[in-house]
């Protein structure tokens, strides 16, 4: 009898604690596509790589162009003027890598518009989302779009279109 009181009270707290801890799930996706300065952001990156990709497609086309020539007329050409053209040929083609390098590399021209256009909508929403959280007293939040392992979870839960409104933003 004793034993059996014991594992209630035991069972009785355990689950007192288990319903203590609060949990949400926020989209950020969902967030994102509702902030109009992500998508203006967005476009501008789109903008700006195909601008950078067709430079890099010039210099890549003249690289191919100056390869077809020399193919062309590689027989008729001496020993230094090929070595000429191949030096230029090379050239060329290392232009165009830097080129790329410069535009889209892990420190390139794309990587610091993004941090500058897009971090600070990822910053507003993570301090949104901090606010909220301990407003609401959520031990913990989870974002929906990156958390692949969610297969079900109830939409009571989900506090994305609270964090909008936190943000300024209706849905």
């Amino acid at each position: 009898m004793r034993k059996s009181i014991l594992s209630i009270v035991l069972l009785f707290a355990i689950s007192m604690a288990a319903n203590a801890q609060k949990f949400a799930l926020i989209d950020t996706e969902y967030i994102l596509k509702n902030i109009p300065a992500y998508e203006n952001a967005n476009e501008q990156l789109q903008q700006a790589t195909q601008k950078y990709q067709a430079e890099v497609e010039v210099i890549a086309k003249e690289a191919q162009n100056l390869f077809k020539d020399y193919q062309a007329k590689s027989s008729t050409l001496s020993a230094a003027q090929k070595t000429k053209k191949e030096d230029e040929i090379v050239a060329k083609e290392q232009s165009a890598a830097e080129l790329k390098r410069t535009y889209f590399g892990p420190e390139g021209e794309l990587v610091k518009m993004r941090e500058k256009l897009i971090s600070p909508i990822q910053d507003s929403i993570y301090e949104a989302v901090k606010t909220v959280s301990e407003q609401q007293g959520y031990a913990l939040v989870v974002d929906r779009a990156s958390a692949s392992g969610i297969i079900f979870a109830n939409p009571r839960i989900d506090i994305s279109d609270e964090i909008l409104r936190k943000l300024g933003y209706s849905n």
